[in-house]
């Protein structure tokens, strides 16, 4: 099932994957939608392609050779004026070419802006001046779309990179993978949306995938990774325009025009959980999560932000300073009115219950635990990673790993030094605090790089964001790509150390949700096999638990949340039978599934830490 998943998925995926060629250079539709007599498909084929050749361009055709109908994505240049001439010449010859070997310019869908300025080639002007004649009978003022079939545009006019910034926009991510030379082009980024709009499959979610949650929960188009990736581009077209870019033929005024300040991408974006979804989903790998974060940081530089930010953005530093005082303040939440105002000062919605501090953090119980008791092992074989909700929020989380960990015959320690993955600073744009914490905590992680060894990850967000955003804001630090090449998760960390090792078997079904990040960064095949040759049975769901971090803890974000869960966690849950062990490894999926059932959801090292325990009990 797997492979047949995976095989649909190149076909579904086709219109958004021939974008990019192999070298990573952008593609584009510019000829799109031809169709030929199927006997006429293989001439044609080698006439084209020797077409493409004499222009000097590459294109990869795929979608429906049976009937004749070939879509293909081609590497025009269409951001300088030699590649759009060269793009309106190759039109011109293609469509002849068409038209010699018996076809139609369009076989399944519509001519539009793209071949319409075309059409007399495959009609003959006379019949396309009598579609223009029969147009005015009905339309005579030319208010029903006007320069589309009837006295069309030129096909090389409103294109919509005209209006983008000619030089690279000054960014804080890398964008390895976006512009020449190495990437930092965050205008490449942005037009990789080609509209493909898989985004916008309604809900409910069915499978692995996680894209769009924000769009299934609202119906709104401005709410999916799409309507976001063009409120960007309108963004940039903006900047370009008030600082005198360039206003190439068609052009039309900006819609954004206040650039990083827009209060209407800002709006957009603000209901974007962040999820990394489309990193992985969209058939183009917009990533919208590092997009926003971006967007939140040049947006508010230098200016007040929200509470949130403030509260949960630097979650981090209240968390330690709080821990002395862990009883006191967890007795206080319990207070409504002291709860009410805690809340109301950290743009935290009423609605939520504040998470309980944990009075020793897991730092301080295992260097305790190994201060007190002979080492299982003596040489450490793997660093166990100190994340900031296990250590202050969920430290039994970090207790089971280590016992499942030493079953397994597998020492671990925790680095020296205060370190940090820097994931709620990048989450609300903090990005100048995001790469202090994250120097700061290569600088301590120094001797665990130098010594060599994987680092386990218990927290998936924490993991993607020492994966992705740590080379992606330091890219010119290599300890950066170092660590993030040393990231496991916990299952992999026992695939890889305990090959061997045989997990308590627990014969019993499992539901719950494979968190977000895992499934669009780290993936899960680790964690499968670990749930299988534990006897955990079933498949955990797809989707988002809404609750996503700092997004469903904010003061306005409540409804949302909920209707994220609604998709397909909460039906699943509902619908297991009353033995299933429920899962999720992240702490904000543990977090909204205790907030919306009454159900205790684990992380998987808990799961197994239990059935060790109850085995070693036995007699």
């Amino acid at each position: 099932p797997a492979g047949m998943r995976a095989l649909w998925r190149v076909r579904e995926d086709a219109a958004g994957t021939a974008t990019r060629m192999p070298d990573g250079s952008e593609a584009w539709p510019g000829w799109e939608d031809c169709a030929v007599p199927p006997a006429r498909l293989g001439a044609y084929l080698r006439d084209f392609r020797a077409l493409l050749a004499q222009h000097g361009l590459r294109g990869t055709p795929y979608g429906h050779f049976g009937d004749g109908c070939i879509h293909v994505r081609i590497d025009f240049d269409l951001l300088g004026e030699d590649g759009v001439r060269r793009f309106r010449r190759f039109s011109e010859e293609t469509a002849a070419l068409v038209v010699a070997h018996g076809g139609s310019l369009s076989g399944e869908h519509g001519d539009g802006l793209a071949r319409a300025e075309l059409l007399p080639a495959m009609y003959g002007p006379e019949l396309v001046a009598l579609f223009g004649r029969f147009k005015d009978v009905w339309d005579p003022a030319g208010g029903m779309n006007p320069g589309v079939l009837a006295r069309p545009a030129r096909l090389d006019e409103n294109l919509r990179f005209a209006v983008l910034p000619r030089e690279p926009v000054d960014v804080v991510f890398a964008y390895p993978h976006d512009g020449p030379g190495g990437g930092g082009d965050f205008s490449a980024a942005v037009r990789r949306c080609v509209g493909v709009a898989k985004c916008r499959v309604a809900g409910p979610n069915e499978g692995a995938g996680v894209m769009c949650p924000s769009f299934r929960a609202t119906g709104e188009e401005r709410h999916s990774t799409r309507g976001r990736a063009r409120l960007l581009h309108e963004m940039l077209a903006g900047r370009a325009g008030q600082a005198g870019g360039p206003v190439g033929r068609g052009v039309t005024d900006p819609v954004v025009t206040d650039g990083w300040r827009s209060t209407e991408v800002r709006d957009a974006l603000d209901l974007c959980l962040s999820c990394k979804g489309c990193r992985s989903d969209c058939p183009v790998g917009v990533d919208m999560a590092t997009y926003k974060a971006e967007f939140l940081h040049h947006h508010y530089r230098g200016r007040l932000r929200p509470a949130a930010h403030y509260a949960m953005g630097r979650l981090p530093v209240w968390l330690r300073a709080a821990t002395p005082f862990a009883r006191v303040l967890n007795a206080a939440a319990r207070v409504p009115m002291l709860a009410a105002l805690a809340k109301r000062a950290g743009g935290i919605a009423r609605e939520r219950t504040l998470p309980a501090l944990a009075p020793e953090t897991f730092t301080h119980w295992l260097r305790g635990r190994q201060a007190s008791e002979a080492p299982a092992h003596s040489t450490p074989r793997v660093t166990l990673w100190p994340d900031t909700f296990t250590e202050h929020l969920a430290p039994e989380v970090g207790r089971a790993a280590v016992r499942v960990l030493e079953a397994a015959a597998i020492g671990c320690a925790v680095p020296e030094g205060r370190v940090c993955c820097g994931l709620t600073y990048v989450s609300t744009g903090q990005l100048d605090q995001a790469r202090k914490v994250m120097r700061r905590t290569l600088d301590h992680m120094q001797p665990v790089l130098d010594a060599g060894g994987p680092v386990t990850v218990l927290e998936p967000s924490c993991a993607a964001t020492l994966t992705t955003d740590l080379p992606e804001l330091l890219p010119d630090d290599p300890r950066a790509s170092q660590l993030a090449a040393a990231v496991r998760t916990f299952a992999q960390t026992l695939e890889e150390q305990a090959p061997a090792w045989t997990p308590p078997h627990l014969n019993r079904p499992v539901t719950g949700q494979t968190h977000c990040h895992q499934h669009a960064v780290l993936g899960d095949e680790a964690d499968r096999g670990l749930r299988e040759r534990a006897g955990l049975t079933g498949e955990l769901s797809g989707g988002c638990c809404g609750l996503a971090g700092n997004f469903g803890f904010e003061r306005g974000h409540y409804e949302v949340s909920t209707a994220v869960a609604e998709d397909e966690l909460l039906p699943a849950v509902r619908s297991a039978p009353p033995e299933a062990e429920l899962l999720a490894d992240g702490f904000s999926c543990r977090t909204q599934l205790t907030h919306l059932t009454a159900h205790h959801p684990r992380h998987l090292a808990e799961v197994l830490a239990e059935a060790l325990d109850q085995r070693s009990e036995e007699p």
